[in-house]
């Protein structure tokens, strides 16, 4: 993001802008206006969630984001909706009862087939999405009614994807673990940064870009989740910006997270900026190493030397890099995993040019486990899970 003359936040970067207006065919005044659009829909959004409550049925932006569609199931909502400039849609399953019927397939993902490379909620379809390689739809089907998920709210679709995690790479800025492997730093935290789970097990010696000792895995998770956190030492001083690779700089200013159909932006030092839009959240990968859950998706390419990096929607952190399918010159599918889950269950604080944010509160029931209090300027540790390791 872009600074006044006097340093208060002004505008996204140029070189945001002009990935934007690349990736997405815009020009360089609709870039700008979808930006601000996408942050008027994310409030819209969080307000009317709170008045729907178990009638919330999901919500989204159509192709030019100019639409927000909001889902209920009580049509009395209807009129809610459109007083908030919104477009209501009346569904027969709330997205409390799609995430049920996602985390049955999620609690059956060891009996997922290779060919099956996924699966997540589509929101504006008010289905769970079921992805099957060629010959695989037969086996998702299989898969699903094993799992116990209704057949009338699981949607089979057909897919070359084939997603592998992209940890053999860089991302928006470089660091090698253990001087072999090589990664990309995600976002700054108080003591250090976060990056992918898959990058390097806890206690993994990493080093910067100018093979200078950087730090240690203090807290990772792969499979399940994909994040990873690091302790630097005191050479190295976190700071709230991206490297868009084109000589600049884009700043971090806040976490607040975009919808589906949002635009969104992934900065990796392989491919450069690259940006899409997010076509669903909670999304379930089943990776050669393992299913990871709660995964972004999106159609923003990327290709190895990208894991581990940073998300942009505007000035405001997304996730960093998991893995996906396709590359930059056909296209593909990437995954991210979200910022907020990696801030809050590692009780970290993410540094950002307005001053440092600290995690945001517990949802939902609390960890069997949770990971200890963070010393000062200093990330928290966190157990890793007892699952296989993909070798770097």
């Amino acid at each position: 993001m872009a600074t006044t003359r006097d340093g208060a936040p002004g505008g996204p970067e140029p070189e945001m802008l002009s990935a934007l207006q690349r990736d997405l065919g815009l020009t360089r005044d609709q870039a700008r206006t979808r930006l601000t659009s996408e942050r008027a829909a994310t409030r819209t959004i969080a307000a009317l969630k709170a008045r729907a409550a178990d009638a919330w049925g999901g919500a989204w932006l159509d192709a030019d984001a100019t639409t927000l569609t909001v889902a209920v199931t009580d049509p009395a909502l209807a009129e809610q909706v459109r007083a908030a400039g919104a477009e209501p849609k009346v569904v027969s399953r709330s997205a409390a009862d799609l995430d049920t019927v996602k985390r049955a397939l999620d609690r059956s993902s060891d009996a997922a087939t290779p060919n099956l490379p996924g699966w997540y909620v589509d929101v504006a379809d008010n289905t769970v999405v079921v992805l099957a390689q060629e010959g695989g739809e037969a086996a998702a089907r299989e898969f699903a009614t094993a799992a116990g998920a209704p057949a009338s709210s699981v949607r089979v679709v057909s897919t070359e994807e084939a997603p592998v995690p992209l940890f053999d790479v860089r991302g928006a800025d470089p660091f090698f673990i253990n001087s072999a492997a090589r990664c990309s730093i995600g976002f700054s935290v108080v003591g250090g940064f976060v990056t992918a789970g898959h990058c390097g097990q806890v206690g993994a010696a990493t080093t910067g870009f100018n093979q200078e000792a950087q730090g240690t895995f203090t807290a990772s998770s792969f499979p399940g989740d994909d994040w990873g956190v690091v302790e630097v030492n005191g050479d190295w001083t976190p700071r709230p910006v991206v490297n868009d690779f084109n000589g600049g700089e884009v700043t971090v200013a806040g976490a607040e997270e975009a919808p589906v159909g949002a635009s969104i932006c992934r900065s990796g030092s392989t491919t450069g900026t690259r940006c899409g839009v997010v076509q669903a959240k909670n999304a379930t990968v089943n990776y050669p190493e393992g299913t990871v859950t709660g995964l972004t998706r999106t159609d923003v390419c990327a290709e190895p030397g990208d894991s581990g990096g940073s998300w942009m929607s505007g000035d405001q952190a997304q996730g960093v890099t998991s893995g996906g399918s396709g590359d930059c010159t056909v296209g593909g599918t990437t995954f991210f995993q979200p910022l907020t889950e990696i801030l809050q269950v590692n009780q970290l604080t993410l540094v950002t040019a307005n001053g440092e944010v600290p995690p945001p509160p517990a949802t939902g029931a609390p960890p069997t486990t949770a990971p200890p209090a963070p010393e000062p300027r200093r990330p928290a540790r966190a157990r890793t899970r007892s699952s296989p390791w993909p070798a770097p």
